[in-house]
């Protein structure tokens, strides 16, 4: 059952002040053991209410029944592993957590998912296959809090961590995704609420290859990933500002770029950037001279690359795939680069293909490029076809990238257009 409702705790209280006044004689045993006042109001009566509850004041009390603070309760009972509070949590608030998504840990991070018991949801969070693994695991250790040293920055901490225990560097965490400290630097695969990127995340990252990390050892987050990957297509490094940096900082360490499976799921870090939204992360290695193939070059919109990878008759050059023709098309639709989308076209793309579940339209329309969606529709993309992950349209993928839009006009056109 979901406890009572902010509306239900006023309606209690009007009720409570109705009765006092009444004279029924448990409301007046209530009310007096809380208030002395001659004059009873119906602020008297809330605050009645809170103090049942253990609350000091009615303030206090609607702060605690806001969703802010229930959200903030769990993530707290998440991160320590409480399950009792948790599961108590998920009880009292089972309406909220049903109807709701929760808030992420971290700015533009993942959030927890409440779908299942407190126990469950815990494990799944700390990256253990149990409670009963979580559990046997749970205690503070140099490795732990060598964790937490890097993802707060904490230059100092680390350094005498590491001059205590030196194989720290080299210890794996008994999560699943089975990380190195240095995969930490790369906020992107590790628990969510660790998923932070300090201003001085050069400074951590140096600090544990001149300890004898190694700079391209394999965690297991995304079916195998290095450091470098996760850094180029993690979104918190590139809000802290650092991800050049960081990039150039393993690269000079000798962080290899061409990588095959850098990014996870058998992507180069640099389509692996592109699949992750990081496109300016991908530009900045293909700069520092990752080797591009057809894919790549279409999702930085570099048109003379591209052309190498066909022969003068238009046909794809051997080594060239059909796949990356059409993963190339995407891409330079979503990162609005028209004339490299003009010449795939040109050169037999078929706009109409459902490719990795969806169309081109449907990342011309969810990034708001008016341009290219005419270019598509001019060539004869269909506006009809669903995608096969969310059943949408490009219209309604359109009206979903409008919603928090800056550029509101351009998303009026593609509307317009798709409609």
């Amino acid at each position: 059952m979901s406890r009572p409702s902010l509306e239900q705790f006023r309606k209690q209280a009007k009720d409570l002040l109705k009765a006092f006044k009444a004279g029924d004689a448990a409301a007046v045993r209530r009310v007096r053991e809380h208030c002395t006042r001659e004059r009873v109001t119906l602020a008297d009566a809330q605050f009645v209410i809170a103090r049942e509850r253990g609350f000091d004041s009615w303030p206090k009390f609607l702060k605690y029944l806001s969703p802010d603070a229930v959200w903030q309760a769990a993530k707290d009972a998440v991160v320590r592993g409480d399950d009792a509070a948790l599961e108590k949590l998920l009880r009292e608030n089972e309406q909220l957590f049903r109807e709701r998504d929760a808030p992420p840990y971290v700015p533009q991070g993942p959030g927890p998912h409440y779908r299942n018991h407190a126990r469950e949801i815990i494990a799944r969070e700390h990256y253990f296959d149990s409670w009963d693994a979580f559990a046997a695991f749970r205690k503070d250790t140099p490795f732990e809090r060598a964790v937490e040293a890097i993802i707060h920055g904490d230059a100092a901490t680390l350094r005498r961590l590491l001059r205590e225990h030196p194989d720290l560097v080299r210890q794996r965490s008994p999560r699943t995704h089975h990380s190195t400290l240095l995969h930490y630097v790369g906020a992107n695969g590790v628990e969510g609420f660790r998923q932070k990127t300090p201003k001085n995340a050069v400074e951590i990252a140096n600090i544990l290859l001149d300890a004898g990390a190694e700079v391209d050892a394999m965690a297991d987050m995304y079916k195998g990933s290095t450091t470098l990957g996760l850094v180029a297509t993690s979104i918190h490094p590139q809000l802290a500002g650092v991800q050049d940096d960081l990039i150039a900082t393993l690269l000079e360490r000798g962080a290899a770029i061409d990588h095959p499976n850098a990014a996870g799921n058998r992507h180069n870090a640099v389509n692996g950037c592109l699949a992750n939204g990081r496109d300016r992360a991908a530009e900045t290695l293909a700069r520092r001279g990752a080797t591009l193939d057809l894919e790549g070059a279409a999702g930085i919109g570099w048109l003379d690359v591209v052309k190498t990878f066909f022969d003068d008759d238009g046909s794809l050059r051997p080594g060239s795939t059909e796949e990356q023709l059409l993963s190339g098309l995407q891409w330079a639709c979503e990162y609005n680069h028209a004339n490299v989308v003009e010449y795939l076209i040109a050169r037999g793309a078929d706009v109409a293909k459902v490719h990795r579940g969806q169309t081109p339209l449907h990342w011309a329309a969810v990034s708001g490029h008016a341009d290219i969606v005419r270019l598509l529709l001019d060539h004869g993309a269909p506006k009809d076809i669903r995608d096969e992950r969310y059943d949408g349209t490009p219209l309604q993928w359109a009206e979903y990238g409008a919603r928090e839009a800056e550029k509101r006009d351009e998303y009026e056109k593609v509307i317009a257009m798709l409609k």
